[in-house]
């Protein structure tokens, strides 16, 4: 076949299978079979494979996934993806609809449900997909195209040639595709995926593009970035706007255009959350907005959202079930953690069948009994939590709990101290304590020891590798080699990971230590003040209360970790093992000296960690909680209610990059 008769075979084969997956993927509407698409994807496949020449980054084909990625390249967005300010109540959302009527008095909304994804960023060429990023801080993102490329409702090709156009998504893992990956992770012995919103973003966060197109992501676009129409008209308002997209071949967010009247936005949010269970995707709220764009301009920005803009959180949903069993664990301080078995109950997107009950306090504050029939809710539709009991509704079989009087791990009493809520067990030696406790040291934030996860400490205390902590830096190749799931390599890249963690710091070791009520920026702060580890030993109240952040409690969990023998062994086995028992940086010029600074949310490159040390290290103060005095907010990802806070205040608020330069100014 000559080589034209070829392409044109393959370009009309391309649009075939594109137009089939359209119907497919995005209207829900197909008109072949299965099989009859597979036949034109497969025939498609052949004659790219035999003729290398006429390839496509945009082909069709090309949605079974890539070479795999060494990396994520960081990408500038064109246009900043932005947050909307959130309202938790009706009380919030009727003020924000005063304001806007107050101000165009015809004004008019779109309706949209909130999906509960991962944002992203979809730029086209002259109607060809040229490349996708994560939302990151809403300034720079990662590069996910070839990920993106795997997901069937994202067109790769336009049906019209826009000489540019950039689009907003959301990203999210339809429930059925979530429940059926989940059934095969278990069948696998694998561990269970939290929610379908994790899910979906640990699937666009794939190296390898195969394993993403595995998944069977989706995506519905719900906002116009940037355009250069061409010979298409510009759109004036949003629901226009996504018509035109639509007719592009995007899959649109379901949305109603409606006057901005309290009552039936508040109608429509109603009739959105009743659907919330037979939607294939999880949503968390719903997103009001300005229809018509010159209404948009006209409201303007607040400082860092929108104020033609909000998104209605939903309530925390709320079931019923039974409670059957509590069970207790051991935490790596040795506090003894009550947890409700209870009968398995849909909620917020996952199935439910556990829940924390904090201490043994709550328990008897909420008359717990087993048997009780309990309301459970997902604090920030994440943590299950137990929020009621119901003795109306008892039956006489109910039995009272109490706490364990000896410890489940190690069998030796327990304790609680006078003041304190937790009931503790003072076993030293108690193995659930010890695997936590190395576990810890092992953390990212402490000596960040790569491959020394739970599983891999548990192989090395059953083989009697190691008691405690600095049995790490004794470790050689061929023991960890011989357990269980470990090869030469693997071994040899854990004691190279451990050899490295000599050199974290006194920062981190302080941290990894695990003293009571010593957090990161804590330890950061005592690592400054005592210079040595050595030094710390024979510090006293007076000297640690005079540290910035501490008081009387952490300074008296200080004394009393140093104050053990056992600790102090411990202590000095790991100076003998070679650690670096000096702060890593030394401040050398106090430029933040007077400021506090609150970290919020999750930052794209830097940890919790990492950015209080820099502020630290230049002498400013990092807060817990947002007040007048607050200098800066550095916010990231999903901040939550400081930013709120912050916003009302009218504290300044930086995201990672503006932070990072602020920092290189002064």
């Amino acid at each position: 076949m000559p080589n034209q008769s070829i392409k044109e075979e393959i370009l009309a084969l391309r649009a075939e299978v594109a137009h089939h997956a359209h119907l497919y993927y995005v209207e829900d509407a197909p008109v072949i079979s299965d099989f009859a698409y597979d036949a034109l994807f497969r025939r498609l496949e052949e004659l790219e494979a035999a003729h290398p020449e006429f390839a496509d980054p945009n082909s069709p084909i090309n949605r079974v996934g890539g070479q795999p990625l060494d990396a994520f390249v960081k990408v500038t967005h064109s246009v900043p993806m932005g947050s909307l300010t959130d309202v938790f109540n009706e009380e919030e959302l009727r003020a924000f609809l005063a304001r806007v009527n107050a101000q165009i008095p015809d004004a008019v909304c779109s309706v949209e449900p909130k999906i509960d994804g991962l944002s992203v960023a979809l730029t086209y060429e002259n109607g060809q997909f040229a490349g996708g990023a994560t939302r990151g801080d809403g300034l720079v993102g990662e590069d996910v195209t070839q990920n993106l490329r795997t997901i069937g409702s994202i067109p790769l090709t336009l049906r019209e040639s826009v000489p540019q156009l950039c689009v907003r998504g959301e990203v999210f893992l339809p429930r059925a595709k979530f429940y059926a990956l989940n059934a095969a992770r278990e069948a696998a012995g694998e561990a269970l995926l939290a929610n379908p919103r994790n899910a979906a973003a640990g699937s666009l966060r794939q190296l390898d593009p195969k394993i993403a197109a595995e998944r069977g992501l989706d995506i519905y676009v719900f906002n116009l970035q940037s355009a250069e129409w061409g010979e298409m008209t510009a759109p004036d308002t949003h629901s226009a706007s996504l018509a035109q997209l639509r007719a592009l071949g995007f899959k649109i967010i379901p949305h109603a255009v409606m006057p901005a009247d309290p009552d039936l936005v508040i109608a429509e949010i109603a009739r959105i959350g009743a659907m919330r269970d037979s939607l294939p995707c999880d949503i968390d709220g719903v997103v009001i907005k300005l229809d018509r764009f010159a209404d948009r301009q006209l409201m303007g920005m607040g400082t860092t959202t929108p104020k033609w803009a909000v998104a209605y959180k939903f309530p925390p949903e709320q079931k019923q079930t039974v409670l059957r069993d509590i069970t207790v664990a051991v935490d790596r301080t040795g506090v003894l953690t009550p947890t409700a078995v209870l009968d398995p109950v849909r909620l917020a997107g996952t199935t439910v069948s556990r829940a924390t009950l904090h201490n043994l306090d709550f328990i008897r504050e909420k008359g717990l009994m087993l048997g009780d029939v309990v309301t459970v809710q997902k604090a920030g539709d994440i943590i299950p939590e137990l929020v009621a009991v119901h003795p109306e509704k008892r039956t006489g079989e109910e039995r009272p709990y109490d706490m364990p009087s000896h410890c489940p791990s190690c069998g030796e009493p327990v304790f609680r101290d006078e003041g304190e809520a937790a009931i503790r067990c003072t076993n030293a030696a108690c193995p659930a304590q010890l695997a936590r406790a190395i576990e810890h040291f092992a953390s990212k934030n402490a000596m960040s020891i790569d491959g020394l996860g739970p599983q891999i400490v548990e192989l090395l205390l059953q083989n009697k590798l190691i008691a405690d902590a600095a049995d790490l830096y004794t470790l050689q190749p061929e023991q960890v080699a011989s357990l269980d799931r470990m090869g030469e390599k693997s071994a040899q890249n854990l004691i190279d990971a451990i050899a490295r963690s000599k050199e974290a710091g006194l920062e981190r070791l302080i941290f990894a230590l695990g003293i009571r009520n010593v957090g990161a920026v804590a330890a950061a702060a005592l690592a400054q003040y005592a210079g040595t580890l050595e030094a710390c030993f024979e510090l006293s109240a007076e000297e640690l209360c005079s540290i910035d952040d501490f008081g009387q409690i952490t300074a008296d969990c200080v004394i009393n970790y140093f104050s053990h023998p056992q600790n102090r062994v411990l202590c000095q086995r790991l100076i003998d093992a070679g650690l670096r028992t000096t702060p890593v940086q030394m401040p050398s010029a106090d430029t933040l000296a007077g400021m506090t600074f609150v970290l919020t949310g999750t930052l794209p490159t830097l940890t919790r960690a990492e950015a209080s040390a820099m502020i630290t290290d230049r002498g400013g103060k990092v807060s817990s909680s947002v007040s007048k005095k607050t200098t800066y907010v550095v916010a990231g990802e999903e901040a939550g209610s400081k930013l709120t806070k912050a916003q009302a205040l009218g504290i300044p608020l930086l995201d990672e990059a503006a932070f990072l330069a602020l920092l290189s100014e002064l």
